[in-house]
């Protein structure tokens, strides 16, 4: 049995009686890491929209029975549900035939993007992000907010599971009803959609990091000295949010292209084709990203080391200027019985002369070489 937690595709058999079927509490699973359970969520229902639609035209029904009349009248039912408990996801499982195995991943959440093929039905696992607003990035600003969807479809029925306090669906779900022609091809357009919408979301994300990104350039090579480390160093670990939820899509959506599928109709590939030519440009521009980003560390590092050398020389210099009348003061300092010049009158303004001489010669000479 292939393990579900991989981001590849994978087909799990769960007819009674084979030999790969377990049921739910038979899962194994690591004694010393057990999965983290989400907080309760805020609102009581966790369905939050659930219609039959048929040949395009949405029919409202309750949702005990929007699976019957689905299959009665040949269409498909959309239940959204949002982050809905073990029980509650367990009882929608039993009733639409979900796998055990991919209902316990929907309620733990926590996934990578995936697509697992169970029996008749897919699930695939999307991660939704959000750009969080500030006025200025900080070494501890939260930029990217991550979420994420979770998609169950079958011949009759797409189910999709939100986590998190964005990736709403409510605005997708109206725009399509308003393509009939576009909801005729079945569960797999509600897919598609979901699958454009996050995409489309990765690309805003992008862009707007984009601009924080060159907000840092800018302010590594200006002429104020500051150090701009943390901020790089935070920027990268929230753009690394990013790279895990697009990085990974790539192949589920590989997959939903080259692969037949009957629940993808062929005239829908066209349709993934062209996420996944979203999904594979915001991928480069990404990674382009947080190479940039190492290159503008690696500058703000060199930067830092060379402003530490320059005053290191102009320490050493006024080190240098400072150490000859020292030198000289040291000397004469002594008090020994027989010295020179040390009963002629003029021997103290000479020796003063001198160290102003020796000292201006060196501030000459440090300055024309730039050390000061």
């Amino acid at each position: 049995m292939t393990d579900t937690d991989s981001s590849t595709t994978a087909t799990h058999t769960g007819a009674p009686g084979s030999p790969t079927a377990l049921p739910p509490t038979l899962r194994p699973r690591t004694a010393s890491a057990p999965r983290e359970r989400l907080p309760a969520r805020e609102v009581p229902d966790p369905v939050m929209d659930c219609a039959v639609y048929v040949q395009g035209k949405r029919l409202d029904v309750a949702p005990p029975d929007a699976l019957q009349v689905a299959r009665d009248q040949g269409g498909f039912v959309w239940l959204g549900l949002y982050e809905p408990s073990e029980d509650e996801l367990n009882a929608i499982g039993a009733a639409y035939g979900l796998h055990p195995l991919a209902v316990e991943d929907a309620v733990y959440a926590h996934q990578r993007p995936k697509l697992d093929r169970y029996d008749d039905d897919m699930f695939m696992v999307f991660k939704t992000a959000r750009y969080a607003e500030h006025e200025q990035l900080t070494a501890t600003s939260e930029v990217v907010i991550t979420g994420e969807i979770m998609v169950f479809v079958g011949a009759n029925h797409v189910i999709t599971v939100r986590h998190g306090s964005h990736g709403e669906l409510k605005e997708l779900r109206t725009q399509l009803e308003q393509q009939p022609e576009l909801l005729c091809h079945g569960p797999a357009a509600v897919l598609y959609a979901i699958a454009d919408h996050v995409v489309d979301e990765f690309v805003e994300v992008a862009e707007a990091v984009e601009d924080d990104v060159e907000e840092l350039e800018a302010s590594v090579f200006s002429p104020s000295r500051a150090d701009d480390t943390p901020r790089i160093y935070q920027l990268k670990r929230e753009l690394m949010q990013l790279r895990r939820a697009v990085v990974p899509l790539e192949l589920p959506l590989s997959t939903l292209v080259d692969r037949p599928n009957e629940l993808v109709p062929d005239g829908m590939r066209s349709y993934f084709r062209d996420v996944q030519d979203h999904a594979l440009r915001t991928r480069d521009q990404v990674s382009g990203l947080d190479e940039l980003l190492s290159n503008i560390l690696q500058a703000s590092l060199a930067r830092t080391s060379v402003a530490q050398n320059e005053d290191m020389r102009k320490i050493s210099a006024w080190a240098g200027i400072i150490a000859t009348p020292t030198l000289i003061a040291g000397i004469y300092g002594m008090n020994f019985e027989h010295m020179p010049e040390l009963s002629w009158r003029f021997g103290y303004p000479l020796c003063l002369l001198v160290m102003f001489g020796i000292c201006f010669g060196l501030h000459r000479g440090f300055k024309r070489s730039g050390w000061i």
